[in-house]
């Protein structure tokens, strides 16, 4: 099999879990301390299961020259929250089942519905955020 370049990598996701209570409020911080800290884009906060995400969830949305700073970040910061980092390509399915990293326990994902193929691979968009520390 021919090595795949890097360049196939548009941009990276990061979806943190959460349960209600404790957990929950765990993710509210994490999301302050990451939008005071990184210009990145916040989606939107999911009070239930989403997609192929089996619990509540939010996503982080990040270009790739964030990636070598906000991951190390979250594997030290993640409060024992799962969160699953993926590269977004053209195969949303292999982004989400294979190409995948997990800091903490990792979530159980219905892979079932994500395409294989995708002529648009979806991009980190415009921050959200105006980060007022350093990581």
């Amino acid at each position: 099999m021919a090595a795949r370049p890097p360049s196939e990598i548009v941009s990276f996701h990061a979806h943190v879990y959460f349960t209600a209570g404790a957990e929950a409020e765990a993710a509210r911080r994490l999301r302050e301390q990451v939008a005071e800290r990184f210009a990145v884009r916040l989606g939107t906060w999911h009070d239930r299961a989403v997609g192929p995400h089996g619990r509540p969830s939010y996503q982080i949305a990040f270009g790739n020259e964030l990636f070598a700073s906000l991951v190390p970040w979250l594997m030290l910061n993640h409060g024992g929250l799962s969160i699953l980092v993926h590269p977004n390509t053209r195969n949303p399915r292999r982004d989400h089942a294979e190409d995948r990293l997990w800091i903490g326990t990792p979530v159980a994902l219905d892979e079932a519905g994500l395409p294989d193929h995708d002529d648009n691979p979806e991009s980190a968009g415009e921050p959200n955020t105006t980060p007022t520390m350093t990581p």
